[in-house]
């Protein structure tokens, strides 16, 4: 008998993925966790049914929400990152020299105990002496912890469950508010072909509370659609006015310094949603 596992990404759409073994499946304080592997994807982390991170294709996301802003701020020393649970933003922060201290606040200590277990390889950096774990809501570290990061990062689920009020005005002006003077934000901001109205909301409320946002995005195959959208707001620095000399070759497999402005050109449908 073959077992399959599949996201239902819209009533109509999913995708699916042929199982070999179930690790985890169980009910947190604050979702459905389960960690399978798969035939194509090898171990994947699913959340509330959502497919969250795989072996093959993590770090297409993990290295576009962390480089980007780390690369567009001069001098990124404390960087905090909402969600990310599973260890992937924290291992691409790590390679920034520059970056003296990351805090990961996710709200289940589940995610961060199962990713170090069977995510190894995305869950490394957690016990780096350079980071701070801490199992709390994102929310309130944010709301108190005013003018104390140069950069922060949402590595959330979609706006459900826990996630919910992570995409609020309210919560990007508590952001805001928790930069420095020359901070800047980046979240995911889901699919444009399911979540338009997603898109041109957060876009609208980020342009309501930080003076420069861009929209960029990446191929993320497991992810709704495949085309991934991250939203940035800054205080200061403009990613477009990056000098793509100046920024170093790193450890990847996705991003580069020839990438970093060509991920800002959107295609057309997309640029529409976020005028």
């Amino acid at each position: 008998m073959e077992l399959w596992y599949t996201e239902k990404q819209t009533d109509s759409y999913g995708i699916t993925a042929k199982i070999k073994e179930t690790y985890v499946s169980e009910q947190t304080d604050f979702q459905k966790l389960d960690m399978i592997e798969t035939e194509e994807f090898g171990t994947m982390l699913v959340l509330d049914g959502m497919v969250m991170t795989t072996d093959k294709d993590e770090f297409v996301y993990h290295e576009m929400v962390a480089h980007p802003a780390l690369f567009t701020h001069p001098n990124p020393k404390h960087v905090l990152v909402v969600g990310g649970g599973d260890g992937g933003v924290i291992r691409e922060i790590m390679k920034h020299p520059k970056v003296e201290k990351a805090v990961l606040v996710d709200i289940d200590g589940k995610v961060i105990e199962y990713s170090k277990k069977y995510l190894p390889n995305i869950a490394g950096e957690l016990d780096n002496p350079r980071v701070e774990v801490i199992v709390n809501d994102g929310f309130m570290h944010i709301h108190d912890h005013k003018n104390s990061y140069d950069v922060i990062m949402v590595d959330s689920t979609e706006p459900v469950g826990p996630a919910v009020n992570l995409f609020t005005r309210g919560f990007y002006q508590g952001i805001y508010d928790a930069l420095r003077e020359d901070g800047i934000f980046i979240a995911q901001t889901d699919n444009p072909w399911f979540k338009a109205d997603l898109i041109e909301s957060v876009n609208r409320d980020v342009k309501e509370v930080f003076p420069i946002v861009r929209v960029y995005w990446a191929n993320v195959p497991t992810y709704p659609s495949g085309l991934w959208t991250f939203t940035m707001g800054s205080k200061k620095y403009d990613p477009l006015e990056v000098d793509e000399s100046s920024i170093p070759e790193i450890d990847t497999k996705y991003y580069t310094p020839r990438l970093h402005k060509a991920a800002f050109v959107l295609p057309k449908f997309v640029e529409d949603l976020v005028k």
